[in-house]
């Protein structure tokens, strides 16, 4: 899934325009007040980019009464919303009834230009370059939000002891060079651990929006980068795993992955969304 183009229409919540006007020296005290769930949440945006308001809940207020979670995330979002940390998307996804759990929450600008010293304060290698606040198509809007679940499920299964996270990446940080001229454009990257044991997954949200010819072509870019014997981040060739929306679309990526040359039985998982989680648990236990 590419970057939103040029013609996607900017977000400028009103906390943009008081961001803008702060010193530098203002957004790093602003930044060294925030408490370390404060840090967690601006880390968790700019790693997946947006969360829903139900996301929000299960990566960092899961440890609360269960009547306070969304009374308490509402307040923290409403406090770094105010020093324009954080941002809300204009479409809210659920309808309305879906209330502030289904507000889609970005990095404000100021969150943005307080990362570098969040990161510096967790060891953390800074960003390179700062995302504009944006309003994206739903067809983006909804795939990004898929990637961000599975960001959230990992989470969910390294709490239940099942993996430990070592490392979830979003695109663009996602890309990684082919070796051979080209970039691999997976819409996420993550290193799972277990033990002494190590899997690395590149990760392919299909939405079945895409020609299963132009699914052939991404994934018969990765069988080629094996082929070559090209390795990615880590100094190993990752698995590519992709997870599809039901089981007409399952049975079509099977068959299709079925075709193709070597190495692509041993490097394609297809697999259903909702099961991607047991997929690589299992795995990495085998």
């Amino acid at each position: 899934m590419a970057a939103p183009n040029a013609n996607d229409s900017l977000l400028i919540p009103r906390s943009f325009v008081l961001t803008a006007r702060l010193s530098l020296a203002r957004v790093e005290t602003l930044a060294a007040a925030l408490s370390p769930r404060d840090r967690s949440i601006i880390l968790d945006l700019a790693r997946a980019r947006m969360l829903r308001g139900s996301q929000m809940t299960r990566l960092h207020f899961d440890d609360l009464a269960p009547n306070s979670r969304d009374r308490v995330r509402r307040k923290v979002l409403s406090r770094l919303i105010s020093i324009g940390f954080v941002a809300t998307l204009e479409r809210p996804i659920g309808g309305v009834r879906a209330g502030s759990s289904g507000l889609i929450y970005v990095l404000d600008s100021g969150g943005q230009r307080a990362l570098p010293f969040i990161m510096a304060a967790e060891e953390m290698e800074p960003p390179t370059r700062a995302r504009k606040p944006w309003t994206p198509g739903q067809a983006f809007l909804l795939h990004s939000l898929d990637v961000s679940e599975l960001y959230v499920r990992l989470v969910e299964a390294r709490r239940s002891a099942l993996l430990h996270l070592a490392e979830f990446l979003t695109e663009p940080a996602s890309w990684f060079s082919n070796g051979m001229g080209g970039i691999l454009k997976p819409d996420a990257y993550a290193l799972l651990q277990s033990g002494d044991i190590e899997d690395c997954w590149a990760i392919e949200v299909d939405r079945a929006t895409e020609s299963l010819l132009t699914l052939r072509r991404k994934l018969l870019a990765y069988v080629d980068f094996a082929h070559a014997g090209q390795v990615g981040p880590h100094g190993v060739t990752p698995r590519v795993l992709v997870t599809v929306p039901h089981e007409k679309r399952l049975t079509a990526l099977q068959r299709l992955v079925a075709e193709l040359p070597e190495p692509a039985p041993q490097l394609l998982y297809v697999t259903l969304f909702e099961d991607a989680i047991q997929k690589v648990t299992h795995i990495l236990k085998e």
